[in-house]
């Protein structure tokens, strides 16, 4: 079986489309929710670490972080490596807010997965090794 590169990338766009853009109690843009969930999955880190991640330009970016901080969902704090630094870390009502996303995207993945027939299931479970093996590579790659 020959892999469809194309196919698989809009796939994979479709379905991101999909969960990128769940409801939630309150609104916030791809750039808050992208830094929210950045520190989620990295633990604390420096904002020169989270530029790297994020798609802003370092103002716009501690623009943000500023506001995440004042609304309580981001906390700074020396940086026991480097004093002079600052390392970011979500607050608990940060992760509060990805947690829940997650949770929903669980249920809502959920409800669909239940709809797929045993066979479609078992892909799915051997796909789910592939696209963690596909994420690690990307992340050595940057």
């Amino acid at each position: 079986m020959r892999l469809d590169v194309d196919r698989l990338t809009t796939v994979i766009e479709d379905f991101t489309t999909i969960f990128i853009r769940l409801p939630s109690v309150r609104r916030f843009n791809f750039s808050t929710l992208s830094v929210l969930h950045t520190l989620a999955r990295g633990g604390p880190m420096r904002l020169t670490d989270l530029l790297r991640t994020e798609q802003l330009k370092q103002p716009a970016l501690t623009s943000l972080v500023a506001k995440l901080e004042q609304d309580g969902l981001v906390r700074r704090r020396p940086d026991p490596a480097d004093g002079r630094a600052m390392l970011l870390s979500l607050t608990r009502e940060g992760r509060q807010i990805v947690g829940s996303r997650h949770a929903h995207r669980v249920e809502r993945l959920t409800h669909l997965i239940d709809q797929l027939t045993d066979d479609e299931r078992a892909a799915l479970a051997g796909a789910t090794s592939v696209l963690t093996r596909l994420t690690e590579i990307a992340a050595d790659d940057a």
